[in-house]
């Protein structure tokens, strides 16, 4: 493997542990020992659910490949596991507002490992299954447990502060830390002990079972509003004029569906990015690579969200400005430096300089994934969390969708332009956010037990 790749991997792995190392106390909060037991808690069981689902991503598309299934039909299964996330995961997670969210992260474990149970199956039809299943458990996974923290974290009385410190660790393990150990520990299943490419999800069901004995053993129950007479069409409608009605809310579901719109449309593009003349790239070691400039975001945002003099409004509009300059790369390399005609060999000039600019978009996934859960916690009422979380997922859905329908009737260098659009767009956005996030507000809208509607109540 080319030096390069080894270059790019020891200076972010040098610069993440330069910043957790060199914390001072301005960057570290001073937190109570039950606090502290509450946060691991909660971190051990994240970890073993991003564990579950790390362990998967990777293999999806190779199982379904070994089974003799080809493009088209891979696309179909991977168009219903998110289109099953828009319609199904949306009520499901609904749920969970009313019927208790430590429920819904049982349901969630339950869920997933039915879906992977259904991957030992080379039927298409049970195939398709499993994609539903999942899309249900991907709704819940981003939902249910981040209501489930903040609930239980306000509801034991501990500093608002602390809760951006669990957010950042949560990114800083889960998505970072978690996703390299569970690459290499799913490599070493497949290819070094030969156990084939259903083994990874037998592992994810195992590391699922355990977080949900953890659940089971050690969460509370809490609700967000568990009216009796309130079915679930209520509760869409007054999510749905929560958002209506209160532009903070309005405005960061936009600034969540453009990034990560963006964020998924570039899961499919980074490959053909870097190797378009079929260049032998190392794809396990660029995405631990990826992972690892996540980590590094996370640790940023670790150090920005624990001082209270920095708004998290405030630098997310320069997040979304970098993150936007970073995925305009491809098109500017592919202007100014002249294409390879040759096929195979190794990563080109213009593939380093878009793998550098890969890097710093992940870096900025890893401070964006706290930043949006925190700014989440401050503006969307406690009621409905789980109902609006799930509100913000449709719009992304339905994008994600469309892009994988025709990802290949558009050239590349259109789809990274459109989403460097987006990411831009989010930045305009974060401003107008930035603008108002300080205003009291005028009228407080909350869900009323009524069958029908929910109306405003003057604050």
């Amino acid at each position: 493997m080319e030096i390069f790749y080894y270059m790019v991997f020891g200076a972010l792995a040098a610069v993440v542990a330069g910043l957790e190392l060199s914390k001072s106390n301005k960057d570290r909060i001073n937190t109570s020992s039950a606090f502290n037991s509450f946060k691991n808690n909660y971190l051990l069981v994240y970890s073993l659910m991003m564990a579950g689902d790390w362990l998967q991503g990777p293999y999806v598309y190779y199982l379904y490949s070994t089974y003799g299934f080809g493009k088209g039909e891979i696309g179909q299964l991977f168009i219903a596991g998110f289109g099953s996330s828009m319609l199904f995961g949306t009520i499901v997670g609904s749920l969970a507002d009313k019927q208790g969210r430590k429920r819904a992260c049982v349901t969630y474990c339950i869920t997933y490992i039915l879906s992977c149970i259904t991957k030992h199956s080379p039927q298409y039809k049970v195939l398709m299954i499993g994609r539903v299943l999942g899309g249900i458990a991907t709704s819940l996974l981003f939902s249910a447990f981040e209501s489930w923290l903040v609930a239980e974290h306000f509801k034991r009385g501990f500093d608002p502060q602390w809760l951006s410190l669990t957010f950042s660790k949560a990114i800083f393990l889960g998505n970072g830390l978690v996703a390299i150990l569970a690459g290499l520990f799913g490599n070493t299943l497949v290819d070094s002990l030969n156990l084939g490419p259903v083994s990874p999800f037998d592992a994810a069901a195992i590391f699922l079972a355990i977080g949900m004995a953890i659940i089971l053993s050690s969460w509370t129950e809490n609700y967000g509003d568990p009216s009796e007479n309130k079915n679930l069409l209520t509760q869409f409608k007054g999510a749905a004029v929560a958002i209506a009605s209160d532009e903070k809310i309005a405005l960061l579901g936009a600034i969540q569906s453009l990034f990560e719109g963006s964020m998924y449309t570039f899961v499919f593009l980074w490959t053909p990015a870097l190797s378009p003349n079929d260049e032998d790239i190392p794809h396990g070691f660029i995405f631990a690579t990826f992972m690892l400039a996540s980590m590094l975001g996370s640790s940023i945002a670790a150090r920005l969200l624990a001082r209270n003099a920095v708004k998290v409004e405030s630098y997310m509009q320069i997040v979304f400005v970098i993150s936007s300059a970073s995925l305009l790369l491809p098109i500017l390399t592919n202007f100014f430096i002249p294409p390879s005609v040759v096929k195979g060999g190794g990563i080109s000039f213009a593939g380093c300089l878009q793998l550098l600019g890969f890097c710093a978009f992940e870096a900025c996934v890893g401070i964006f994934w706290p930043s949006i859960m925190k700014m989440r916690s401050q503006y969307i009422p406690e009621e409905a969390r789980s109902t609006i979380m799930n509100f913000f997922r449709i719009p992304l859905n339905i994008f994600v969708c469309i892009v994988l329908y025709n990802v290949s009737a558009f050239p590349m260098t259109f789809m990274f332009g459109m989403c460097s659009i987006f990411l831009f767009v989010a930045s305009i956005l974060q401003r107008r956010l930035s603008a108002i996030g300080d205003k009291p507000k005028t009228e407080e809208w909350m869900l009323k037990d009524k069958s029908s509607e929910a109306e405003p109540l003057n604050a």
